[in-house]
């Protein structure tokens, strides 16, 4: 069957065409816009968030700096399992993050030099649900709040608030969770003078496989 001839277009084809070409270029133009402002007011809500969580850290000089070590810690973990860049980034903002529920708790909570009695006990318990609720508005960062939420989780189910356990936990939560037992034990508490690091690694291999995970603390310690 002989091929149809191809008819030459319409003499304003081509004019056509640039407005079509013009109008998309504008409109390419116009969502980098959008995607700009939108990336501009994501880091700005996440500034206001640090703002105040660093605002928490000033009412407790012994936290001073825990937050960054615990983001820092979190990282260089979820790099040494080999996880992706953009989930390494939502765990350092949730390490960053992690105890912004404390805001909630009273001072003399977490200024307190001995035990904790059992309604103050239930204060502190609170944070990591209202840390969660706290962020839980920004859909941008909905998988951080999860590792808000869960950082407080044992491996053994013994943790808060929802008692989860092994690998329901959400593994970013895993993280968190090593780095900020290991901040805490060799940091200053008003309860007790940090521990050695050699302690501290004997404390971490004691808890491994019971309350932390077996393996993210392996690869913590191998970072060390």
């Amino acid at each position: 069957m002989a091929s149809r001839p191809v008819t030459p277009p319409p003499a304003d084809t081509s004019a056509a065409y640039r407005r079509v070409s013009l109008a998309y270029q504008q409109a390419l133009r116009y969502a980098e816009d959008v995607r700009r402002l939108y990336v501009q007011l994501q880091r700005g809500i996440y500034q206001s968030l640090l703002g105040l969580a660093n605002a928490l850290e000033a009412k407790d000089p012994y936290t001073r700096g825990h937050s960054e070590r615990v983001s820092r810690w979190s990282c260089r973990i979820a790099a040494g399992l080999g996880m992706e860049s953009s989930d390494i980034d939502v765990i350092g903002q949730a390490g960053l993050l992690h105890d912004i529920g404390k805001i909630g708790v009273p001072e003399r909570v977490l200024c307190k030099t001995g035990p904790l009695d059992a309604d103050e006990w239930a204060h502190m318990r609170r944070h990591p649900h209202v840390g969660a609720d706290i962020v839980a508005p920004l859909e941008f960062f909905s998988a951080g709040a999860v590792v808000i939420r869960h950082h407080h989780e044992r491996w053994d189910g013994s943790g808060y608030p929802d008692g989860l356990c092994a690998e329901a936990i959400p593994l970013g939560a895993r993280v968190v969770a090593v780095a900020d037992v290991w901040d805490a034990l060799t940091s200053d508490r008003p309860y007790r003078p940090a521990r050695q690091p050699l302690e501290a690694v004997r404390v971490l291999e004691a808890e491994a496989g019971r309350t932390l995970d077996r393996e993210v603390v392996r690869t913590f310690l191998a970072g060390l």
